[in-house]
């Protein structure tokens, strides 16, 4: 069988519940080579979870002792992993051959996989299927010396952050060597640690793991089976591993080489990247489903609004995640919401040209603002609450003053749509992106005694329409997104552009800085939420979740929680797991 019209499948060698893997020749190289490839149907992969798995397999196989992923592609109603081959014999074939290992061998094996390990956790992947069958002993070694053995098979992978979707599932993984919590679809870290301490006692006693559980005392009982015995430090390490309770067992990589003494000097840098999982999802009443356009989470923390394509902006409380009120009064789709620094007031803009002023405690209307000629896509508040900001598709941004509902100026100069706006946090600066490919620096000053805002540069580089803007809480950096799919960070002192990011396969339509300022989170119509820390430029986490389009991010002032919004009509809650 032939893919891409350049992958030949030769046989199969292995398959699972979620894949099958083929040995196969790639015959678009002279001459042919050997690789493996794994096919996964499309019912257990969702395109986001297929693409952020892919990324993050592309990363690991920089390390020796993974196979590299060559390239991933969809035909045909599958998805396809292309890997490296490794040449060598599994350790199932080997012990098979050569008989059980002592325990000289087996410290071997784990001073030798469990750096490996540690390296796939900390990049947010668990193996999910740890058995000797995919733990390669590389030819021409005959030793399970130092980065000799290679893990392979990462079709049953799950990365945390698609975790809570697999409630339900049926078993991940081998049987044999699967945790309790993956048995039932709930891999965590520790099923790793399971799985691997499982594969050390068959592999001590080349016995099934069926037979060494004696289920009626519900225990293992795999020292019976021993031909030789093990130490005291050994035999208690593999007890904490194979713990039915996730909780009892040792809890990481360090933890076990720690038990055993085993000292660690991988040459592969190791960042722990930190977890998030979708705690919540806020969803309207069935009757009145629309998509959300635009999200806004209040100062104390506590509220976050949302503006909505059928003309309603919502309130919900999230501590509770109920809905609190719906605010009615625009008459086309709600674009852009924001709430004062005091969070007394409610700033909402409206394809209705119009934007209005809320009061956040009664849901009653302070007033409209009239006066641009097209839709109003962007508002932003000054960071002492004295002045509004609004960008329209008219070409032009207006500032209002809020105290006494008035325009106080009509800043021109952009050639097309203006689509996004927002202050830096001294309020020294605007900046005003637009789809004529440009952002606006505006100074602020001061004219016939009143605040006022005039042109002070213009940054040019993306090649598409600019359709996002945010100021860092420093206000050192401005992060702009765009059309073309990628993310430019720019030097506010200089003009200049810092570094240009490229992580999104869509356009990027959201950019948010956390409170701290250490990290870039921005949000695509590639249907995913990217996390980049600032100091490395790079990408954290990938939180895929949504079934459509990302159109609004917002980050919580106080709290570390991030929401995301869609086309698909829900608002995502994002929590740091602890």
């Amino acid at each position: 069988m032939l893919i891409k019209e350049r992958y030949r499948l030769l046989k199969e060698i292995g398959q699972g519940g979620l894949s099958k893997t083929f040995l196969a020749t790639d015959e678009g190289k002279s001459p042919a080579a050997t690789c493996v490839v794994q096919q996964f149907w499309l019912k257990n992969q969702t395109p986001e979870a297929f693409v952020q798995k892919a990324q993050i397999l592309e990363e690991l196989g920089k390390h020796p002792q993974i196979p590299a992923l060559l390239t991933h592609f969809d035909e045909h109603h599958h998805y396809y992993f292309v890997q490296e081959f490794i040449e060598g014999t599994n350790l199932a074939t080997s012990v098979e051959k050569q008989g059980a290992l002592c325990e000289t061998q087996i410290l071997q094996l784990l001073e030798n996989l469990l750096p490996v390990l540690k390296f796939i956790h900390a990049h947010n992947l668990i193996h999910c299927d740890i058995k000797p069958e995919n733990i390669i002993l590389r030819f021409p070694s005959n030793s399970v010396g130092k980065e000799n053995l290679v893990l392979v098979d990462f079709g049953a992978a799950k990365t945390v952050t698609s975790i809570d979707q697999l409630t339900g599932e049926s078993l991940i993984g081998s049987p044999e060597y699967a945790a309790p919590e993956q048995a039932k679809g709930k891999p965590v870290f520790t099923s790793d640690l399971y799985s691997l301490g499982v594969t050390c006692i068959f592999l001590l006693t080349q016995i099934s793991p069926f037979d060494l559980f004696d289920v009626v005392n519900n225990c293992w009982v795999w020292r019976e089976y021993l031909t030789q015995e093990v130490s005291e430090r050994l035999g208690k390490t593999l007890d904490k591993l194979v713990q039915k309770n996730s909780t009892q067992r040792l809890q990481s990589a360090d933890e076990v080489m720690q038990a055993l003494n085993i000292h660690s000097s991988s040459p592969y840098p190791i960042t722990r990247h930190l977890p998030w999982r979708c705690s919540y999802t806020l969803t309207a009443h069935p009757s009145m489903l629309s998509s959300v356009n635009s999200i806004a989470i209040s100062p104390d923390g506590n509220t976050l609004a949302s503006g909505h394509d059928d003309k309603t902006i919502k309130l919900w409380d999230l501590n509770t995640k109920q809905q609190l009120h719906i605010f009615v009064g625009h008459c086309k789709a709600v674009k852009s919401v924001a709430f004062s620094p005091d969070g007394k007031i409610l700033a909402t803009a409206s394809d209705d040209k119009t934007i209005k002023l809320w009061d956040v405690n009664t849901g009653e209307e302070i007033c409209t603002l009239s006066g641009h000629t097209h839709a109003v896509k962007s508002i932003a508040f000054t960071p002492d609450g004295e002045l509004l900001a609004s960008g329209s598709w008219d070409k032009t941004v207006k500032l209002w003053d809020v105290r006494t509902e008035q325009e106080i100026c009509t800043l021109r100069g952009h050639q097309l749509q203006v689509s996004a706006v927002a202050f830096s946090p001294d309020g020294q600066f605007l900046a005003s992106a637009s789809f004529d490919r440009t952002i606006r620096l505006w100074s602020r000053g001061v004219f016939k005694n009143r605040p006022h805002y005039t042109f002070l540069s213009i940054l040019s580089g993306h090649a598409w329409a600019v359709l996002t803007v945010a100021f860092s809480p420093n206000g050192d950096i401005l992060a702009t997104g765009s059309d073309d799919n990628t993310i430019k960070l720019w030097d506010i002192k200089t003009g200049q552009v810092i570094r240009t990011l490229s992580s999104h396969s869509w356009s990027v339509v959201a950019i948010a800085f956390s409170a701290d300022g250490k990290t870039l989170i921005s949000g695509s119509t590639d249907k995913t939420v990217k996390l980049t820390t600032l100091s490395t430029q790079e990408e954290v986490i990938t939180l895929c979740s949504h079934e459509d389009s990302v159109s609004t991010i917002a980050v919580s002032p106080v709290a570390q929680l991030i929401a995301s919004a869609s086309k698909d009509k829900t608002i995502k809650l994002w929590e740091l797991v602890q």
